[in-house]
């Protein structure tokens, strides 16, 4: 350390040229970083959902579920435990992997296991649905639609058809299908009086529409000069036009459609509800996924809306709730002012206990380019900004504050003795450095239990310490190069009196005078410490006999006759 000291003073303006890189690449990589609001929890989890409608939740668990986890096993790699859930008409699994896992090969081995066990289920299951997403896979922000005059089925076919598509272009977002609302379904409801009256089945109606609901691809047809397209009457036009389709012939006469059902535009049974302001709702979720910055995420949806709004119904409404983005601007706004305030109180106090405007430029310079390394140091090592890494920058600007402080005060005071400004700041340097790194190496030694978490924890905790061990770093190219060679010209080669350094100086020996009169007691209390913490330790006082040592320790300490003994 004292090297770099040495080296700072003979080549200031190198060190002063780092510093303002300090500035360009700090600021970069602080517009860069991604904000969030936790940091990566990379714990790598693939969902598969069976879906096979009228299945009970024995026969998902013992016909599709039970088969699939066996699969898995042989086939699949990196298992870390594999979790299930059979509900009726749906089963879902969920397969979590080892955190070193190359999700991708998973993934893909996932899905070819997943096609060639279809042969072992029952017969007509579609398919799974397989989903990949980690704990950090969270909703940042959601969107509520609601009309007073538009049903349901139209709140979701929006969201669902008309808002997704539109949204899906912002990186870093994944919109799941929408909460609330119905889906839309053409329905036919079957009147079983008069199927029994006619002697028609369920499986006539069925079989009906669905040999005259076909999608059959002609062509087109060129007469003369002009090319036609062709279509063919293979299925109704409109949902009305279902009611008179010829189902059967029963006694020479055709039985329609409309003679047996109903048929009209409908909804399944509505399994969620959302409510805004007492009205039904629908809600769309804004996941994200990927390394994409929260705010970055939430600032183009919202971009995106006023062009989304022209294309729906004026009738229909989209409020922006549950937007997580305030969480992180507040705690780094609150970084940033408790920055500020710890840079401006330092300033403050150097100037009026010192007296020196230049130790106030270099504290005032010092601060913010040290954080800024930090922040730099976070985007090297893929942090994020996020809770943990704000908490750890934080605490370290009492720390910096105090190293700053420290340093400056030190070589005024070896200026003060009369000494050139470089051997002053050489001597304070070499005074500071030994217990600086001292009480550095305690603060890191209380954060290597975090360390060693694992699992959720260990990926919330861990990015904690690092800005408070990165000071290392900010101690070597911050403090002890920077406040040197500035110090150095900001004063030159000759140290400058301040006009008022009597009246500090007059100000000091009275706070000497001061705190001279409690060296006594200090040192009473130094020598009486095990006693003193054994009474303090004391468990609430649990009897007399504690109340009445602890009153003796003290007594001892205060009295006058041991004191004169010692």
């Amino acid at each position: 350390m004292i090297g770099i000291v040495r080296l700072a003073l003979q080549r200031p303006y190198t060190f002063i040229v780092m510093a303002v890189l300090i500035l360009i690449f700090g600021v970069s990589a602080a517009l860069r970083t991604p904000v969030d609001i936790f940091p990566d929890i990379n714990v790598p989890v693939v969902s598969v959902v069976f879906s096979y409608s009228g299945l009970s939740p024995d026969d998902m668990a013992g016909r599709v579920v039970t088969f699939y986890e066996r699969g898995l096993t042989t086939s699949v790699g990196d298992i870390e435990h594999i979790e299930s859930q059979s509900i009726p008409n749906y089963g879902i699994i969920k397969i979590f992997f080892q955190p070193t896992v190359n999700i991708n090969a998973a993934l893909a081995e996932v899905t070819a296991m997943s096609q060639t066990v279809l042969k072992q289920m029952p017969a007509g299951i579609t398919p799974p649905t397989i989903l990949s997403f980690n704990a950090s896979s969270v909703p940042i922000l959601q969107l509520a639609l609601s009309s007073k005059s538009l049903p349901d089925t139209t709140l979701f076919d929006d969201g669902s058809s008309f808002i997704r598509p539109q949204l899906a272009s912002v990186a870093g977002a994944s919109i799941p299908l929408p909460y609330g609302g119905k889906v839309r379904q053409v329905q036919a409801d079957l009147n079983q009086q008069a199927l029994h009256t006619y002697g028609i089945s369920a499986n006539d109606v069925i079989n009906a529409l669905s040999i005259q609901n076909l999608t059959t691809p002609i062509g087109t047809q060129k007469i003369g000069k002009f090319e036609y397209k062709v279509n063919l009457n293979g299925s109704p036009s409109a949902i009305n036009d279902f009611n008179d389709l010829p189902v059967k012939t029963v006694n020479g006469t055709v039985i329609t459609m409309r003679d047996v059902a109903y048929v009209h535009d409908g909804a399944p049974p509505q399994t969620n509800v959302v409510h805004v302001d007492g009205q039904n709702a629908v809600l769309l979720s804004i996941v994200k996924s990927g390394a994409t910055s929260t705010l970055a995420i939430i600032s183009q949806v919202k971009q995106l809306l006023p062009a989304i709004r022209a294309t729906l119904p004026p009738s229909l409404n989209i409020s922006a709730v549950g937007d997580q983005s305030s969480f992180v601007t507040s705690a780094v706004s609150g970084v940033m002012r408790e920055g500020l305030i710890a840079a401006a109180l330092t300033a403050l106090m150097i100037l009026l206990f010192i007296g020196s405007w230049r130790s106030t430029v270099i504290i005032i310079t010092s601060i913010p380019l040290a954080i800024l390394a930090s922040v730099a140091a976070l985007s090297a090592l893929g942090e994020t900004i996020n809770i943990m890494t704000l908490g750890g920058l934080a605490l370290a600007v009492g720390i910096l504050v105090d190293d700053a402080t420290v340093t400056i005060e030190n070589i005024n005071w070896h200026l003060e003795r009369g000494k050139d400004v470089t051997t002053a700041i050489m001597d304070g340097a070499r005074q500071i450095v030994v217990p600086a790194t001292v009480s550095l190496m305690c603060i890191c030694i209380a954060f290597v239990p975090m360390v060693g978490l694992g699992g959720v924890a260990g990926y919330l905790f861990r990015p904690l310490p690092k800005p408070c061990c990165s000071r290392w770093w900010r101690l070597t190219c911050c403090r002890a190069p920077w406040c040197p060679p500035w110090r150095t010209i900001c004063c030159g080669r000759t140290p400058r009196r301040h006009p008022a350094a009597g009246f500090w100086s007059a100000s000091s020996r009275d706070l000497s005078a001061i705190s001279s009169g409690f060296a006594p007691t200090i040192a009473a209390l130094c020598s009486c410490a095990c006693k003193i913490a054994a009474g303090w330790l004391s468990d609430s006082w649990p009897s007399p006999l504690s109340r009445l040592r602890w009153c003796l320790c003290w007594g001892r300490i205060f009295s006058p006759a041991p004191m004169a003994d010692r």
